[in-house]
């Protein structure tokens, strides 16, 4: 009979170690879930910011890049005028 009570005991200690073990594992997922959401914001907000930096570029050239190839231009004719 004692060794019947004794596989008993050990089962029921089982029993409780793999529901805490399962406990364990839910609060893993959870903050690997969070850390997974967290994670995709910081990704979401870089490719706004990264396309916000692209837009400002863009405009950017557009007024950026003639006014270098006047200056350039007007260079080359000083230089030729005056040489």
């Amino acid at each position: 009979m004692s060794s019947d009570e004794e596989v008993k005991q050990l089962l029921i200690e089982i029993r409780d170690n793999q529901r805490l073990a399962l406990e364990k594992q839910d609060e893993h997922i959870a903050l690997a879930r969070e850390q997974l959401q967290r994670a995709n914001t910081q990704v979401d907000q870089s490719i706004a910011l990264q396309k916000a930096a692209m837009e400002r570029f863009a405009k950017l050239s557009r007024v950026v890049l003639p006014a270098i190839i006047l200056c350039i231009v007007l260079i080359v004719y000083l230089v030729v005028r005056y040489f």
